[in-house]
């Protein structure tokens, strides 16, 4: 049977050694006191930081998708418009309301004629169709 140590030594009966050099706590009397450090502001000000940083890169994206939709709004609505000719990439087209309410797409510009102009557009070498100003 072993002998038992005194209280105050810090002894380790599993590996039968002595670790006060090595815990990671004081463990004598005349010990500095452990105090919690408040980190409350500090992870206040990361939360509110990391929350900003998301939100922006949040809107972005949605900013981003939008685009996206309006996009591809304009080019199934493009696509699916009356047309009786093959577009160039590069080339300027528009697209008009004929009077049975069915889009149309034209290379005549709204100033020859008087049809009510939907968008200008050229389609791009990926076959899409960028609305122009």
């Amino acid at each position: 049977m072993k002998k038992k140590k005194p209280d105050n030594i810090v002894y380790n009966h599993e590996s039968d050694i002595y670790n006060a050099s090595i815990l990671p706590y004081s463990t004598s009397v005349g010990a500095p006191a452990i105090q919690i450090v408040d980190n409350k502001s500090w992870k206040e000000r990361g939360v509110a930081k990391v929350n900003k940083k998301i939100k922006t890169r949040f809107n972005e994206l949605k900013q981003e998708y939008d685009k996206l939709i309006d996009e591809f709004k304009w080019n199934d609505l493009i696509y699916n418009s009356k047309f009786s000719f093959e577009p160039v990439i590069g080339e300027t087209y528009y697209l008009y309301l004929n009077n049975s309410n069915d889009h149309f797409l034209s290379l005549i510009s709204p100033e020859s004629w008087n049809k009510e102009c939907i968008g200008k557009f050229v389609l791009n070498s990926e076959g899409r169709w960028i609305k122009s100003i």
